[in-house]
């Protein structure tokens, strides 16, 4: 059997639930994809990517007739703006690592958002809430105001996390919070279990990034200047 095919159609039965293997395997990629943005590598984008396309198929149940009746647009829609910023921020990234990057390997040196950058961010958070609230009234959703939040934070961690910002992480701990029951009640179990395990890991990838953020900058050394340069 073609893999691709198998993977789309095969199923976990627990109990009586049925849980398709590519939101488990979708999620896999996005922890795969997390771990890689706290060690600040650039393959973090691509893996996130592939995570995203399965991840669109499982939440858009109502066009791929998936075991959950429930179709999360916003879930659903967030994949796709998860594909658009990561392959900004896969550019950025790479173009940061081969200028030199951190000094220490990875691809960013992580800084706190200047003040005006924050107002952006809250202002931008507030703003894509409250359109994705009323598109989600037009074209139905499950949960409107709990979508249009996970939805726009997401937007924005993303986004955070291509620019260095270390307040990113706090943006993923805001969707999370929502996000675990959204999913539990809409019957994503292994996407709620796996917010859960992103908000834990979302405190430890704060402290990380904060820890790096206050570390003293390293000289360039003669091969980095020239790159550089």
């Amino acid at each position: 059997m073609n893999p691709l095919l198998w993977l789309f159609d095969a199923e976990l039965h627990i109990g009586d639930s049925v849980i398709l293997w590519r939101e488990v395997v979708g999620n896999a990629f996005g922890l795969a994809s997390a771990i890689g943005g706290m060690r600040r590598r650039v393959w973090a984008w691509p893996v996130g990517i592939v995570g995203n396309v399965l991840l669109f198929t499982v939440f858009v149940g109502a066009v791929f007739d998936t075991p959950q009746e429930t179709t999360l647009w916003g879930q659903a829609g967030r994949q796709i703006f998860f594909i658009a910023i990561s392959i900004w921020g896969w550019y950025r990234w790479r173009e940061s690592r081969d200028a030199g990057g951190a000094g220490d390997g990875a691809a960013i040196r992580p800084r706190w958002a200047t003040w005006p950058e924050r107002l952006l961010l809250v202002c931008l958070y507030a703003a894509g809430t409250a359109g994705f609230w009323w598109l989600f009234g037009v074209i139905g959703s499950y949960g409107r105001l709990t979508e249009a939040w996970i939805l726009t934070g997401s937007i924005l961690a993303t986004w955070g996390m291509a620019r260095g910002w270390v307040e990113f992480w706090l943006v993923w701990i805001a969707v999370d919070a929502v996000g675990v029951p959204t999913l539990v009640n809409a019957g994503f179990y292994p996407s709620a279990v796996l917010y859960g395990i992103y908000g834990l890991f979302c405190v430890a990838g704060f402290v990380t990034w904060l820890r790096v953020e206050r570390r003293p900058i390293r000289p360039l050394g003669p091969e980095v200047e020239q790159v550089g340069a």
